[in-house]
């Protein structure tokens, strides 16, 4: 494990910043309002703008916490090792950027969604790991997923039914999760590894 560690630092650094934050909160109540992301607060104030990148490393409790990093151990590790593979060093730097992007690119709808409500808030890496998940499929599109750590199915059935689950959940759900930031962290996933590796996608389609 340890060796995994350190051929994926930038992987190993999200994890650890990402437990930390949210470990800090729990005790630390007070640091929600600061760190959380208000979408009311961030159209009136530029300077709040910060809370994009923050909300993406804290959580609303440990069971929160615990499923979102169980799911980036299995897919980060494995998608920063991958870029790595295709493209040398620079991978590190390629996954730092496409982790971060997605967690600030997913919640810009929230925000222009949700600008005029001013009891709603948004935290948790949902969007970024969406991201994460969906850029490994791409690249691994028949490996096997299990969902809910238990039943096994293709990745890339997985992304259908994820996919489609988070269009209807967006408009329908009333169960206070950003969906729109798992729809839209997945398709920014995908988009910024295309733009990086255009050839995945030939490489997805021939493998079917």
């Amino acid at each position: 494990m340890i060796s995994n560690f350190s051929a994926t630092p930038v992987a190993t650094l999200i994890l650890a910043l990402t437990v930390g934050l949210s470990a800090l909160v729990f005790s630390k109540p007070e640091w929600y309002g600061r760190l959380m992301l208000h979408p009311y607060s961030i159209y009136r104030d530029k300077s709040r703008i910060f809370t994009l990148l923050t909300s993406g490393f804290i959580h609303k409790d440990w069971m929160h916490l615990l499923f979102n990093m169980v799911t980036f151990y299995f897919f980060g590790f494995a998608l920063e090792g991958l870029f790595v593979q295709f493209s040398g060093p620079i991978g590190h730097v390629l996954f730092a950027g496409l982790y971060v992007a997605s967690l600030v690119l997913s919640d810009i709808p929230t925000i222009f969604q949700h600008k005029n409500n001013t009891g709603y808030y948004s935290l948790g890496a949902s969007g970024a790991i969406c991201a994460v998940l969906f850029s490994f499929i791409l690249f691994e599109p028949k490996s096997q997923i299990g969902v809910f750590f238990v039943i096994p199915m293709p990745a890339y059935l997985f992304a259908l039914l994820f996919l489609g689950y988070c269009i209807w959940a967006s408009k329908n759900a009333r169960d206070r999760i950003n969906h729109d930031a798992h729809l839209y962290g997945a398709i920014t996933g995908l988009t910024l590894t295309l733009l990086m590796y255009p050839w995945a996608l030939r490489q997805f389609v021939d493998s079917f």
